[in-house]
């Protein structure tokens, strides 16, 4: 690092002789060692932005991440390559480069290929999105033919979500890829297939010239469904979307495929007596010789009497659903049915079959509600689903225009409201990363002295000559820690006294997955002092890598001591210890300085995250631990505390800006955060504006918090409680 300062600085103090050494390190890049690579690759990028060096710079961190084996490692370069795609000259390059950047999918870590995904959705443009598409489909038939595993079922729903992504900003793509995607609406995984049903609904909604092929690609499916979820999505889209007399008669075939021989009941009743009827076998048992009290021998035969087994025949999946007490699905089928009866009805001019479809379609509500109010199914029918149902034979019994309107046409235009909506904050959150990016400097913008700036109005001021040499040392921190010479400081903790004969003091350097501490030991007497060593422990998920040696310190003398801590898991940590040492010529026992304790803050790991609200409802149930904060705070304002919230703790809403727009005197609000271990935080905000206590009154309510481990949701709820009060400046 000391000789990339060097070169850093010759080439700022010298411009012209910047291209020789570029060409040096051009040769470096070729470099056996992996960390010379890095360093060489990082260093090229900062002395150049010509297109060739961007692009041998990135190259170098793909191969590097493809080639290192630990997926730390592989982390930090991605970091790096995602670095330079914010860079708006950059990203073209880049662009280039998205084939090859896809080789990193190869890693079996899911956190490397969520990145690698990402990275590759945001620079995918109309000239690669075919070749993108290609393979990303043959990734998602891949997942087909290995084992079972979480996170092969992860992984697909993130390629089947990063097609979907692709689909939208470019339909031209999305009939080659519906149909590999059809295929998994009968996968096991109930989440990959909700993903894919998801992107059918939007895809047969904004695409009129795909519905065809959809509609028939749903219908080769529709009997292998095996989640009673996905069932119902699949019977919504088949019955709103169903427009020609073929398709419908179809849609009817393969309802009553699935649900089997009707009446229900009846049948049912009689494949019960049909099971009674073997006779049962008579067996007699082996003979037993046992000895008696009397000590004379007697033998033991018993008859036993065995049943022939029950078998589990294959029900239909809807019977089998309906038979299991899940009758929600059945309010579904009964809306479907209704819908493609009056569609049915205005295609087809013949009144006796129009009469026929309708009495079909009765016909099989009828024998569901039957099948509910009996007592076969594991549950009965639940009250709302026999008054939906209800309704339904009631429509098709009258048939009347303001019916056949809400059925065929309002609900088609509420989900296309709902597209739009979703659509429109996509593109408002776009727009927000594009605007950060153009940064602009006007002509009679002040200069800016990068010590005397205030944090937050270091956007674009500081000197170039400190950020090449932070950018080539690695040192790129994220752009909340805008300020490396004022964060620096601020990590320098006092660990004795002044008056102790030893003075120490430590800069706590955190990376992403390790900790630095650099510790300035001072000897205060006028005695050489012997053997003195920085004894360390740790408390919480830290590890100390190695014991620091000792070292003797002259008088007055002073020594700086460099120890490594292994960071597993988010939680707080505690790093305590001691200074022991043997003064010179002294028959007394070893000296000791107890240290004050170094306490680590869980927020240097927990970074802002984005998830879907099924995502979020998912892990909420999923999360056994909860920390309930009560809100304690003098901000009188909601929206002011949910952000001061939000920056205090690293976390992200969730919540959509125009549902927490306007005021009402409450407000609820989702948080998610993730960690760079790849654990998941999630927060429910609950505040409310007591207005019977007059306009200055502070804000009060809860704050939810759930986490996988504990020691995140304990650690993230002391730092709300730390931070809640606003500080008056």
């Amino acid at each position: 690092q000391l000789c990339i300062v060097l070169l850093v600085e010759v080439c700022h103090a010298n411009p012209s002789e910047r291209a020789r050494f570029i060409r040096c390190i051009y040769n470096l890049l070729q470099s056996s060692s992996p960390a010379v690579k890095y360093e060489a690759a990082g260093t090229l990028v900062t002395l150049s932005s010509a297109p060739t060096a961007i692009k041998a710079a990135a190259q170098c961190y793909i191969d590097l991440i493809i080639k290192e084996s630990d997926n730390n490692v592989k982390l930090i370069v991605l970091d790096r390559l995602i670095e330079l795609k914010e860079h708006p000259s950059h990203e073209r390059v880049l662009q280039d480069l998205v084939m090859d950047i896809l080789r990193v999918l190869s890693t079996p870590d899911l956190e490397v290929r969520k990145k690698t995904l990402q990275l590759a959705l945001d620079l995918v443009s109309s000239r690669n999105v075919e070749e993108l598409v290609i393979v990303l489909k043959k990734e998602v038939i891949k997942t087909n033919n290995v084992t079972e595993h979480e996170d092969t079922d992860k992984y697909r729903q993130l390629l089947v979500r990063t097609l979907h992504s692709c689909s939208v900003r470019f339909p031209d793509m999305a009939a080659n890829v519906i149909p590999v995607l059809m295929e998994f609406l009968s996968d096991n995984n109930e989440a990959a297939a909700a993903d894919v049903l998801e992107f059918v609904r939007e895809a047969i909604q904004r695409f009129d010239n795909l519905r065809p092929l959809i509609v028939e690609k749903m219908l080769e499916v529709f009997h292998s469904i095996k989640s009673v979820k996905i069932y119902r999505g699949a019977l919504w889209i088949l019955g709103e979307y169903c427009s020609t007399k073929e398709d419908i008669q179809s849609v009817m075939t393969e309802v009553r495929r699935s649900l089997g021989e009707i009446p229900i009941v009846e049948s049912e009743i009689k494949k019960e007596a049909g099971e009674l009827k073997p006779e049962e076998e008579v067996s007699v048992g082996p003979a037993q010789k046992l000895v008696t009290e009397m000590g004379t021998y007697a033998t033991q035969s018993a008859l036993s009497s065995s049943r022939p087994a029950k078998k589990e025949e294959d029900r239909p999946p809807l019977r089998g659903f309906l038979l299991d007490g899940d009758f929600f699905v059945a309010a579904s089928l009964a809306t479907t049915l209704t819908k493609i009866a009056l569609r049915y009805a205005s295609l087809v001019q013949e009144k006796k079959k129009q009469n026929s479809f309708n009495a079909e379609a009765m016909l099989l509500m009828a024998t569901i509600l039957h099948l509910g109010k009996s007592s076969l199914p594991k549950k009965p029918i639940t009250d709302d689903d026999v008054d939906r149902i209800s309704l339904c034979l009631k429509v098709l019994s009258e048939c009347s225009p303001l019916m056949n309107d809400i059925f065929n046409k309002e609900c088609r235009q509420s989900l296309s409201h709902m597209l739009s909506a979703k659509l429109e904050e996509e593109k408002l959150s776009q727009k927000k990363e594009s605007e950060k990016r153009n940064v602009t400097v006007q002509p009679d913008d002040p200069i800016s002295f990068m010590q005397l700036t205030a944090k937050n109005e270091m956007s674009s001021k500081e000197d170039q000559f400190q950020l090449s040499l932070l950018a080539a040392m690695g040192n790129t921190q994220r752009k909340e820690a805008a300020d490396p010479l004022a964060s620096k400081l601020n990590k320098v903790t006092q660990l004795t006294g002044f008056s102790d004969p030893v003075y120490a003091e430590a800069y706590v350097h955190v990376n992403q997955y390790d900790i630095v501490l650099d510790v300035l030991v001072v000897n205060q007497t006028s005695d050489t002092l012997q053997n003195c060593t920085l004894e360390l422990a740790t408390l919480g998920d830290l590890k100390l890598v190695e014991k620091p040696s000792p070292l003797t310190l002259a008088p007055h003398d002073f020594a700086n001591i460099k120890a490594n801590v292994k960071v597993a898991s988010t939680e707080n940590g505690i790093i305590f210890g001691n200074v022991v040492y043997d003064v010179s010529g002294a028959a007394s026992d070893r000296n000791c300085v107890v240290l004050s304790d170094i306490h680590i803050d869980i927020m240097d790991y927990i970074q802002p995250a984005s998830c879907t609200d099924a995502e979020f409802r998912q892990m909420w149930a999923e999360f056994e631990w909860e920390n309930k904060v009560t809100v304690n705070t003098n901000i009188i304002d909601l929206n002011e505390y949910l952000q001061h919230i939000l920056k205090s703790t690293n976390m992200k809403c969730l919540t959509p800006e125009k549902a927490l727009s306007g005021y009402c005197g409450f407000m609820a609000a989702n948080l998610y955060a993730r960690s760079i271990f790849g654990e998941d935080a999630l927060a429910n905000v609950s505040i409310e504006k007591p207005i019977h206590l007059g306009p200055e009154a502070p804000v009060t309510g809860h704050i939810r918090i759930r986490a996988k481990s504990q020691g995140m949701a304990l650690s993230l709820g002391d730092k709300i409680n730390l931070s809640q009060k606003k500080t008056s400046l």
